[in-house]
């Protein structure tokens, strides 16, 4: 396999209207039942050109408004990482408008998995997001907060099947995808999760892919814990194109790896 410069080919694949999704140089078509070669790029270019043409031009006037989830037993990184990631292309002036809400209506403080004492200034109202970010945590503590608790409480999951609809995109991260599947949002869908609990949701019946990223169109999905990063760069990319994501990992000293399998449905 040949190396490349991740950055260098984007900005170049952007100037000339290609797809680029991943971070190797091999490049392979995927549909909703083939998965990808390990490390590989994984491309749909009629599906996206699609999807492209029905999403709204973001705009200082229409910014990407995006919602971001905590709630008790949340891993810290599943909800600070994306917030870094939009908070940042917010910064350097991109049509982004991040938001930390609670899994309600009301705001609230949470106490996140590893004792993060969050104030969150918002309730969730879904009508005003374009993205809703759910981030796992407490998996194997079923008697502790986190998304067992959030599942077994309802409020959560059943906001989210009330709010899914084609335009509202649901990027899921590590085990907050076992929260979408209680939601009703996977179904069978591919998707993924942390490698932990990957057999959990294929004893569920869901199509798990062994994955960084799975980009199904309205729904994404983020393997474990700083995958949330990757799907949130990704979604910046796909959103706002491959130089804002760029700029962003630059400022961040980050840099994506794994695959971002995009199907059919995307």
């Amino acid at each position: 396999m040949v190396g490349i410069d991740r950055r260098s080919a984007l900005r170049s694949a952007a100037g000339a209207g290609a797809v680029v999704v991943g971070l190797s140089a091999t490049t392979e078509t995927a549909t909703a039942g083939t998965a990808p070669a390990a490390h590989s790029a994984a491309v749909a270019p009629a599906a996206a050109q699609a999807t492209a043409a029905a999403r709204p031009a973001w705009s200082a006037e229409r910014p990407l408004r995006v919602h971001i989830v905590a709630f008790d037993g949340a891993e810290e990184l599943d909800v600070f990482g994306p917030l870094e990631v939009f908070a940042a292309a917010a910064a350097m002036g991109y049509p982004v408008r991040p938001l930390l809400v609670t899994g309600g209506r009301r705001a609230g403080r949470v106490t996140a998995s590893f004792g993060t004492e969050i104030a969150v200034p918002n309730g969730w109202d879904a009508s005003t997001a374009d993205v809703v970010v759910v981030p796992g945590g407490g998996f194997r503590k079923r008697d502790a907060p986190g998304i067992w608790s959030e599942i077994a409480k309802g409020v959560l999951p059943r906001a989210l099947s009330r709010a899914e609809r084609p335009s509202l995109t649901v990027l899921g991260i590590c085990t907050g995808v076992i929260v979408l599947h209680a939601a009703g949002l996977i179904r069978d869908r591919p998707c993924t999760t942390h490698h932990g609990a990957q057999q959990y949701l294929k004893d569920q019946g869901a199509d798990v892919r062994t994955v960084r990223v799975v980009d199904d169109g309205n729904l994404v999905c983020a393997g474990g814990v700083s995958s949330g990063m990757d799907g949130s760069l990704w979604l910046l990319e796909r959103e706002l194109g491959s130089e804002v994501a760029t700029r962003v990992e630059a400022l961040m000293e980050f840099e994506r790896r794994g695959t971002v399998l995009r199907t059919a449905g995307a």
